[in-house]
């Protein structure tokens, strides 16, 4: 369901004209190939080489990281890009040859790391970067790293397919119901194109697509398919209007440039970074390594 927001006032779109004929400027065809190309790539590392998503998953990381803290600066802040990124790569190796209890320390060790490399400049600079760092390493690498331990339950791989499926479901169908449906706006102050109807087409499409999913891979019951799908689609949604109210405040219209037809990597990665860590907990529940 992720849908471009702003209203052509941000900075990141200032004096950009569109670039093709999708909606809200946004290149359609180059929008398809980009996202079709990612979706290969993760694919393909679950499916010839689970290890290569631990590769995908630093480097997706990394590059939030450097996202984020590009979008910050604007504000004032300045989170320490170094020590940001080395944690995304500890974090996600703790996390996928430790587990849980190993990724939180690393959390804590990115935070002070990012502290220590600002009080370089005096402890009005650890105050004024600390919150922003703080953000940076939860939001990015922290939850992207539940992806990691998702991976290393049984049929692991799947698992993340299923998780994945169930975002884009989230999207397609809300995009759909929104476009033919949609009347009633959602969130008009954050995403002003969401709709309440077009939200109920993400939950349905979640839903029904996720219970014959699991079902069929994982043996997982209808209704505990029903119930992942529709809770993975309100965390999608979640964390696209999460992402939608932090680009607002910032004054940008994109984390960057780097996607065509996207914007940056966190744009698309948006649904994803709340879906995983929720996609971890409920199979620990429903099924069970």
């Amino acid at each position: 369901m992720t849908e471009p927001g702003g209203k052509g006032r941000r900075r990141a779109g200032r004096g950009r004209k569109p670039q093709g004929g999708g909606r809200a400027g946004r290149n359609l065809p180059a929008a398809i190939a980009v996202g079709v190309s990612l979706g290969l790539v993760v694919l393909a590392s679950l499916l010839i080489e689970p290890m290569a998503l631990l590769a995908v998953l630093v480097v997706a990381s990394g590059i939030g990281a450097w996202e984020m803290t590009r979008a910050l600066a604007g504000t004032g802040a300045r989170p320490p890009l170094i020590p940001l990124v080395a944690g995304s790569v500890v974090m996600t190796a703790l996390a996928w040859y430790e587990g849980a209890d190993a990724l939180f320390l690393g959390l804590l060790a990115t935070i002070g790391a990012a502290s220590l490399w600002r009080l370089a400049d005096g402890v009005a600079a650890v105050r004024r970067d600390f919150t922003p760092s703080v953000l940076i390493a939860v939001y990015v690498p922290f939850l992207l790293s539940f992806a990691a331990m998702l991976v290393q339950m049984d049929d692991g791989p799947l698992r993340v397919i299923c998780t994945l499926v169930a975002v884009v479901l989230s999207d397609t169908g809300g995009y759909a119901a929104g476009v033919f449906l949609g009347k009633h706006p959602m969130a008009p102050k954050i995403s002003p194109k969401k709709s309440w109807e077009g939200f109920a087409g993400s939950v349905t499409a979640a839903a029904i697509g996720s219970a014959a999913l699991l079902f069929f891979l994982l043996e997982v019951p209808v209704h505990w398919g029903l119930l992942f799908g529709a809770l993975m689609s309100v965390v999608a949604v979640l964390g696209d209007l999460a992402e939608s109210m932090l680009k607002r405040d910032l004054g940008v219209k994109d984390m960057s440039n780097l996607l065509p037809g996207h914007g940056g990597l966190m744009d698309r990665l948006d649904s994803i970074v709340f879906a995983v860590p929720t996609a971890y907990l409920l199979f620990s529940i429903i099924a069970p390594s």
